[in-house]
């Protein structure tokens, strides 16, 4: 884990907190890392039941930090960077439950594609979002171009990528790319009542329409149909007796029920 990703599990809630505000939450390397073993641990831990990411400082995050991809071969930029950026964010937009972001600071390039993995956004006034990176000679590189358009549309998207449009959280709200909008000095109180929302319903039944959402987005569509199949057939007497006969290297005798 980097020292820079903190995940603390409380009770049914995990708090994920990028904690590198002297580089705006830049992301290197082994922040990336983190951010994907933090989804490993929140997905296996059983009590978890909502997950908030947020981050310290002036800044949400800043996006990928130019001194750990600046100097990279084309190669090693797509082969490793980038990659790797895909399986963390991956695993957190697929995480098995509801994830909020909350945007106290600045959200641009790789920071706004890190916040649009969350299922709600909710956003301090005052802040802005973007995607600067054509500014930089290069195309966003972690789902900007596909899960942003996904979630947020691709008019918006384009703005955003084409011309380095920078947007207020007072405008995000009304394009979609935020859900909430709060006063800085209520955000925290606010996130925390959300979550607190979420933890009170059924959390299997909020689990399945998570997952049945991501699958009609096209995030990951193959999850509700093999999750309920894989829950379907576990109360079953047919696996029951497929288990048994495994164990004690026999035939087994299944009776349809």
């Amino acid at each position: 884990m980097s020292p820079h990703v903190e995940l603390i599990l409380d009770g049914p809630i995990a708090r994920l907190t990028l904690k590198r505000p002297d580089k705006l939450n830049a992301l290197d390397r082994a922040m990336i890392d983190a951010l994907a073993d933090a989804a490993r641990t929140i997905d296996a831990a059983p009590n978890v039941r909502v997950a908030i990411l947020s981050g310290e400082g002036k800044a949400f995050s800043a996006g990928g930090d130019i001194a750990a991809w600046g100097g990279l071969p084309a190669l090693d930029m797509w082969r490793d960077w980038t990659r790797a950026g895909h399986r963390a964010f991956e695993a957190l937009a697929r995480l098995r439950v509801p994830l909020i972001a909350m945007l106290t600071g600045h959200a641009f390039g790789g920071g706004l594609e890190l916040a649009a993995t969350a299922d709600i956004r909710i956003a301090a006034a005052g802040i802005k979002l973007g995607l600067p990176e054509s500014g930089l000679g290069m195309a966003p590189g972690w789902s900007g171009t596909q899960r942003l358009v996904r979630r947020f549309g691709a008019s918006t998207v384009r703005r955003m990528a084409l011309t380095g449009r920078m947007f207020t959280a007072e405008e995000a709200i009304k394009l979609g790319l935020v859900d909430e909008l709060a006063p800085e000095a209520e955000i925290v109180e606010r996130t925390e009542a959300l979550a607190a929302d979420i933890c009170r319903r059924g959390p299997i039944a909020v689990q399945i329409v998570k997952a049945m959402i991501n699958a009609a987005e096209g995030e990951d569509r193959d999850a509700p149909i093999e999750g309920i199949a894989g829950a379907l057939t576990a109360m079953t007497e047919d696996l029951a007796e497929g288990v048994a006969a495994f164990r004690e290297k026999r035939t087994p005798t299944f009776s349809g029920r």
